[in-house]
């Protein structure tokens, strides 16, 4: 098992494997929140492509919020992993899905910090995350990128399970995932240093990348 330093080193693995991007008037590399934007950020300045943030929240399990059931997305994209979801009442996924909303609305609100709505359109969507578990958030994304007018998503990832994988290659144009470990546990196990990145750190990303 190979771990990363950090997020930034993750970014730079990554950023190895998109070069046919490199300055590609076209693409944008969009952060998901919060733990995809340092390693988009590397990214992003590697390939010397713009950096924006897509706010994609998870659904989790009332009693093991790691565990997702789905997510949800701006203008009002919800995916459901019907295999997990299938386990909860309707009431539990709104009560569920209605926290989440809230939080998104926040978060979009103070990530744009004015800017006008994500516009995709005619773009490569390069959608950069620090890892895939069940793959629900990365899904949300590229159904957000794909409704927002990306005429091509590509996600990129340090490490995946193999799972989540498939299920990605077979919504996104391409996906690149650094790592598939056979026996995946959790993304946090692949990182030596896998602190929870504020929101100051999201924000200060955005700033120094237009």
């Amino acid at each position: 098992m190979t771990t990363y330093r950090d997020r930034a080193e993750a970014g730079r693995v990554l950023a190895e494997r998109l070069t046919a991007l490199v300055g590609d008037p076209d693409a944008v590399v969009l952060g998901l929140v919060r733990g995809g934007v340092p390693v988009a950020r590397v990214v992003a300045e590697r390939l010397g492509v713009p950096l924006d943030v897509l706010v994609v929240r998870k659904l989790g399990m009332p009693w093991a919020r790691e565990v997702a059931f789905g997510a949800l997305g701006p203008g009002g994209v919800q995916v459901l992993n019907d295999a997990i979801a299938s386990r909860l009442g309707s009431d539990d996924i709104a009560e569920v899905s209605h926290r989440e909303q809230v939080e998104l609305e926040r978060r979009e609100q103070l990530y744009r910090g004015g800017r006008p709505p994500l516009d995709l359109t005619g773009r490569v969507a390069v959608i950069v995350d620090d890892g895939l578990a069940t793959g629900a958030t990365a899904r949300a994304a590229v159904e957000v990128a794909r409704r927002l007018g990306a005429r091509r998503v590509v996600v990129a990832v340090p490490v995946g399970a193999q799972e989540a994988y498939e299920l990605l290659a077979a919504e996104a144009d391409q996906v690149i995932c650094a790592q598939r470990p056979s026996e995946f546990v959790s993304v946090s196990v692949y990182y030596d240093d896998f602190h929870e990145v504020s929101d100051d750190e999201v924000i200060e990303a955005l700033t120094a990348i237009a």
